[in-house]
């Protein structure tokens, strides 16, 4: 599908002015990229607001203030578009005039129209997911992407789709090195929020007897289900929609759960019900600030802590009962 996209490069203070000259003209959906607000976003790490800025959002803290507009490319769509460069034309001439004070600055005030083709770009995150040896076995590798396995290891093809996992964040492989570490063959395996199902074909290609995967998300499941088609695994495991309070009658040698730090908690209790006699539970996508306070809880249901393994500012958590 064709589209227009317009930018406009403005500074801090010309954010507000330029959608306010765009709501004239009847464009009122806009996208504001301000620096500013990674800042502020940053300042809340000690109050864990958040646990997980991605690398390319950190980038934008050396960009300049931008307000995007997309329209269709039809003929409303190249009317507005033509209308916002007038809009803009007008703010600058009033700028320049000290409509806004006298040395007000709304920054350069630029405007770059230009129509593409979502084709374009809709598969571009592709570029950046290679082959990755992710623990001491373990290679995932996406489907369009030629890898030859070395003797020791097992390759995982993955096709994630745009919103889903591709197994090379630091939580995902602290997972998959500590369920090397803890699975014994023939194992049962319990995967919480299970995404794209890569530590449930893990755990199928580790040797457990049985492998599911659980996910609230229906669109994840399917994918899931289609990763572990993919992977020639489908008769060890499965992918199910649905969460541990709620009809999941599965009991596991290993339950892996890579969520967030405040999901492992509020779970823990009910992963508890889902675990045989000395059954390890491995919990990660926790910030390492984190950590006692994730412990802390599971040693209030009764958990016991046998592992903190920690890569960058995540770690992940071994425990049993």
């Amino acid at each position: 599908m064709e589209y227009i996209q317009i930018d406009i490069n403005v500074n801090r203070e010309g954010i507000e002015p330029v959608v306010s000259a765009l709501m004239e003209v009847g464009i009122t959906d806009v996208v504001i990229e301000d620096p500013a607000d990674i800042d502020d976003l940053l300042n809340k790490e000690n109050d864990y607001e958040w646990d997980y800025i991605d690398d390319s959002v950190l980038e934008l803290k050396n960009q300049e203030p931008k307000v995007t507009v997309y329209l269709e490319d039809d003929e409303e769509g190249r009317a507005k578009a033509e209308n916002a460069r007038s809009a803009v034309d007008g703010l600058k001439s009033a700028a320049a005039a000290g409509v806004f004070g006298e040395g007000i600055d709304l920054g350069p005030l630029s405007v770059e129209i230009r129509t593409d083709d979502d084709s374009e770009w809709k598969d571009k995150w592709k570029e950046y997911f290679k082959p990755s040896k992710i623990s001491r076995s373990i290679v995932v590798k996406p489907t369009w992407e030629e890898y030859t396995a070395k003797e020791d290891e097992k390759v995982l093809e993955i096709d994630p789709g745009m919103a889903f996992g591709t197994g090379t964040h630091e939580t995902t492989s602290l997972c998959v090195r500590l369920m090397e570490d803890y699975m014994k063959p023939g194992d049962k395996v319990l995967d919480v929020g299970c995404g794209s199902g890569i530590l449930a074909i893990v755990g199928a290609m580790l040797g457990a007897g049985e492998v599911l995967g659980v996910e609230i998300d229906p669109v994840a499941v399917e994918i899931a289900q289609e990763n572990i088609l993919l992977n020639k695994v489908e008769n060890v495991a499965r992918a199910q929609f649905g969460d541990l309070t709620k009809g999941i009658d599965f009991k596991a040698d290993v339950v892996v759960a890579n969520l967030m730090a405040d999901l492992v908690m509020l779970l823990s209790k009910d992963v508890a019900k889902h675990m045989l006699p000395g059954a390890k539970y491995i919990s990660s996508g926790i910030l390492v600030e984190k950590a006692p306070v994730v412990a802390g809880c599971m040693k209030d249901l009764g958990f016991k802590i046998l592992e903190i393994k920690e890569d960058g500012m995540w770690c992940a958590i071994v425990a049993e009962l």
